[in-house]
């Protein structure tokens, strides 16, 4: 009778429990659910608001296509004297035939016959005024200048460098590439600046004449080969008397010759 009356007092105790047990157990899996679907209904919504997968927006017969290219700053305006750096050796007044080559442009072209005068149309740079023969002030001109390349020059009709690093004293002789521009009044076809191979021409500021009559005078001592920045043989000369007369008469021979020279590799003046 009494195991009775407490299970009839635990199950209404539990009939009580139940119910709020459900109900609270039925709203949390209620908010996982809802978790869960939030993020299928925001792909769901992406999908249908973008356009389908080989399907082609639509086309407008008056859309034209747009093509982008970067920003170029715009030029800034050069100053007068940046442009007009020329028109200071350009002289104003004169010929337009005898105007520097700085100071006009000239429609070259190369079907013309080397060697024979050729016509070619010019014109002056802006703020270059010049005449022609009949004194009148022109623009445009025509120029006759001898059919031949910059490079087909005579050499005074160019300036080049020199170099003082080979050996002018040499056989066979040495050469060097020289880099050379045509002076300002000379018209020729192709570039004014350009390369050259020539042969090592330059001094030193030693004199034959001087070092011919040391080697005659005082060659026994090894005067001439001290002028001549030879030391090793000068020593040699000295203490050997000239070799007893018979170097210093080779060397007056030789330096005579212009077969000794300098020890600096220049020529002699």
């Amino acid at each position: 009778m009494v195991l009775k009356l407490i299970y009839v007092s635990t199950m209404a105790t539990v009939s009580q429990i139940w119910p709020f047990e459900r109900r609270r157990c039925l709203k949390a899996h209620g908010l996982i659910i809802l978790l869960f679907l939030d993020p299928c209904f925001q792909c769901v919504n992406g999908y249908l608001s973008s356009p389908h997968v080989g399907h082609e927006p639509p086309y407008s017969r008056d859309a034209q296509p747009v093509i982008t290219s970067p920003v170029v700053p715009a030029p800034s305006s050069a100053s007068p004297n940046d442009s007009d750096s020329y028109a200071s050796k350009c002289p104003s007044g004169g010929q337009c035939n005898r105007l520097p080559a700085d100071c006009i442009n000239c429609s070259y072209h190369h079907n013309c016959r080397y060697g024979k005068p050729a016509s070619f149309s010019c014109k002056a740079k802006r703020g270059v005024h010049c005449t022609v023969a009949s004194g009148k002030q022109q623009t445009n001109f025509s120029l006759s200048i001898t059919c031949q390349f910059c490079w087909q020059l005579d050499l005074s009709q160019y300036r080049c460098s020199n170099s003082t690093s080979c050996m002018t004293v040499a056989c066979p002789r040495k050469r060097y590439i020289a880099t050379c521009q045509v002076l300002d009044h000379v018209h020729c076809l192709g570039k004014r600046v350009f390369q050259k191979r020539l042969y090592c021409n330059w001094t030193g500021g030693y004199k034959w004449s001087t070092a011919l009559a040391i080697s005659i005078t005082l060659g026994g001592f090894g005067a001439d080969r001290f002028y001549l920045g030879q030391w090793r043989e000068g020593l040699g000369k000295l203490f050997s008397f000239g070799g007893l007369g018979i170097w210093t008469l080779i060397d007056v021979l030789l330096i005579g010759a212009g077969y000794v020279g300098p020890a600096d590799g220049s020529l002699y003046i």
